[in-house]
């Protein structure tokens, strides 16, 4: 720390109790001056020959008193007791702590060179600018000294010196970095757990966001003002303001790191928010920082408009996040664990993002001048479509949770194609398991958002076994699989019956409105025990038989091109007929147990007759077709 000596002369000042203080000199005392609750018994001559203030008031004083008062100095009776030390000469060392305090009271006390060359206002400004405002560590020391002295501090230009010597530090080139600075160590590839001197003992690298931790420190106001100098000096880059200011968060809020906040003056915590928000930069700050500031705008109840701007900037790098960050404890009161409506306004801005860029192409541009270039790309959006899976897998924990909003949000990211959709049947599946007892209406909706020809090996096991899914998604899931095991060149379709046909998506309707009318609610059921051991034993067949025909293949492999092709078909035939006999028994077990009926039940008792008839012509027809 830097310090200055003024005067040479012995400290004759003496402590009479705790609100007297005088100097112990042969010369009587001719003047008391009242500095608040605090009498300082003093001379004359070597106060008003350097205060011209002083000199006003003993002027204007009863010629039969020598007291004055001053309530108002800046500094109190500490800053006069320097000033008044000055006037006699007496030794006074200035430092970080008291030169704003002695600076404002030379003022007040209008100790100027106009009244006597070399006096305390001019010395004082002499050991600012050549020592106080070159150090790092005191101009930040001075900056949290002068809210104490304001407006005075202010007005003799020390706040605005000591911003403009922060901000310019902060913003210098790292290799240009003498001074030493407070970083956090676990950042840093060092060896040692000293903190860092650059020019002593071995030079460490300078990290851009070396400053971070040393303006911590600051108060709320004078924090602001500094950054907003910083970013209008605009050498530094928006991910190290990011990271200032995630620092400053996360040192002045408690739990911020987790998340929450905790204790603390509210009304203080809700500023804070606030004023950090309105600091973020235009750049890439982190998706992680940005959902914590979300959750405490929440927790905190802070303007509308604040809450907007993070979500507009979340939503812009919403393929940075991960699904911790988006659950947002809902408050108490609601019937919801989680805030799923800030997340569907998250993914709400992040798929108008996307659209607006396809209308406009300069637009993408732009937002990639912003951010990185990936912004907007196909990684992008299938990393976004999984994070939602794997949010609703989460949210569906939640009882209370509806079916509507569960669509809505796996609605939001259909457009956006990914490799597997393993992830949205997790969360269908929890969502089932977790909600029993939605209509099959429901039911059916939800497992339409899932495509059955993307799920993986592992997932189509356990959904064939899954006795929360329709029959309809069990038959859809067992028969792609069965297509991606036995056939080699293309998706065909095999010949199937109607009903079963329009099960599948794509699949043909032209089967009688009759009869898709009778079998719709069935197949939208849940399938009994014995379908699903039925659906276990085929799907084991089928395993079996694919591994054995691979084998047949590695053995025969050099036969030709002649063998391999009638293996192939022959493979295909096989596989064809594996389906329908699946179907069959799907169809058979069905009619056996009555569950298909008519779906004209109001007839007449006399035409009961002619319905059997061809109810019994249309089984007939069936079976032909599931075995030709």
């Amino acid at each position: 720390m830097k310090f200055m000596k003024l005067g040479s002369k012995p400290d004759f000042f003496q402590t009479d109790g705790d609100n007297i203080r005088y100097v112990a000199t042969e010369l009587a005392t001719d003047l008391v001056v009242n500095v608040g609750d605090v009498k300082f018994y003093l001379h004359k001559f070597p106060l008003l020959s350097k205060s011209a203030r002083l000199q006003k008031l003993v002027a204007t004083t009863n010629e039969n008193s020598d007291e004055i008062h001053i309530h108002d100095i800046p500094g109190g009776p500490a800053a006069f007791e320097i000033c008044a030390k000055f006037c006699y000469g007496m030794t006074v060392t200035l430092n970080a702590y008291n030169v704003v305090a002695t600076r404002c009271a030379a003022e007040y006390l209008e100790m100027y060179e106009t009244v006597e060359k070399g006096n305390l206002v001019y010395k004082v400004e002499v050991f600012l600018n050549s020592s106080i405002f070159r150090s790092w560590k005191d101009s930040i020391i001075v900056l949290q000294t002068t809210r104490s002295l304001l407006p005075w501090s202010e007005e003799v230009k020390v706040v605005s010196h000591c911003l403009d010597s922060i901000a310019s530090k902060a913003s210098i080139d790292t290799s240009k970095v003498e001074w030493s600075y407070t970083y956090n160590l676990k950042k840093l590839p060092s060896d040692n757990g000293n903190e860092h001197w650059n020019g002593v003992g071995k030079q460490q690298v300078v990290p851009k966001d070396w400053w971070v931790e040393d303006l911590c420190g600051l108060q709320l106001d004078l924090y602001k003002r500094v950054i907003n100098i910083i970013k209008t000096k605009g050498k530094l880059s928006g991910d190290v303001i990011g990271e200032a200011l995630k620092a400053y968060s996360t040192r002045r809020l408690s739990g911020f790191s987790k998340g929450m906040i905790q204790g603390g003056d509210v009304i203080k915590n809700r500023s804070l928010v606030e004023t950090v928000i309105q600091l973020l930069p235009a750049g890439s700050v982190p998706c992680s920082f940005l959902l914590k500031l979300l959750k405490a705008a929440i927790l905190l109840e802070c303007g509308e408009m604040e809450k907007s701007e993070l979500i507009s900037k979340i939503g812009q790098q919403l393929d940075e996040a991960t699904v911790s960050d988006l659950l947002i404890q809902a408050p108490t009161e609601e019937a919801l664990m989680y805030e799923v409506d800030i997340v569907q306004n998250l993914i709400e801005e992040f798929v108008t993002l996307d659209r607006s860029a396809q209308t406009d192409p300069s637009m993408e541009a732009e937002f990639q001048e912003i951010r990185s270039p990936r912004f907007l790309s196909d990684t992008s959006k299938v990393k976004v479509a999984k994070l939602v899976d794997g949010y609703l897998t989460e949210v569906s924990r939640d009882p209370n949770l509806p079916a509507s909003k569960f669509v809505r949000l796996a609605e939001m990211v259909s457009n956006f194609s990914r490799p597997t959709h393993d992830g949205l049947y997790r969360a269908i599946d929890m969502y089932l398991k977790e909600h029993p007892g939605i209509s099959k209406s429901e039911r059916k909706r939800i497992c339409k958002l899932m495509d059955c020809r993307k799920l993986s090996t592992d997932a189509c096991m356990h959904a064939v076994q899954n006795e929360r899914l329709p029959l309809r998604v069990v038959v859809q899931v067992l028969f792609f699989e069965q297509i991606r095991a036995s056939a080699s060149g293309g998706n065909s379709t095999p010949d199937l019956q109607g009903s079963i046909r329009a099960l599948l998506p794509g699949g043909s309707h032209g089967s009688s409105r009759s009869t898709t009318t009778n079998t719709e609610e069935d197949w939208d059921a849940v399938p009994t025990a014995e379908e699903i051991k039925a659906l276990k034993g085929e799907l084991a067949t089928l395993r079996l038989g694919d591994a054995n025909r691979g084998v047949g293949n590695d053995r025969n492999a050099n036969h030709g091109a002649t063998n391999n092709s009638e293996k192939v078909a022959a493979s295909k035939m096989k596989g064809l007929l594996m389906s329908k006999k699946i179907f069959s028994k799907l169809w058979s077990s069905k009619e056996r147990n009555g569950e298909i009926s008519s779906s004209n039940t109001s007839e007449s008792p006399g035409s009961t007759s002619t319905n059997a008839e061809e109810t019994k012509s249309t089984r007939s027809r069936s079976r032909r077709h599931s075995v030709s």
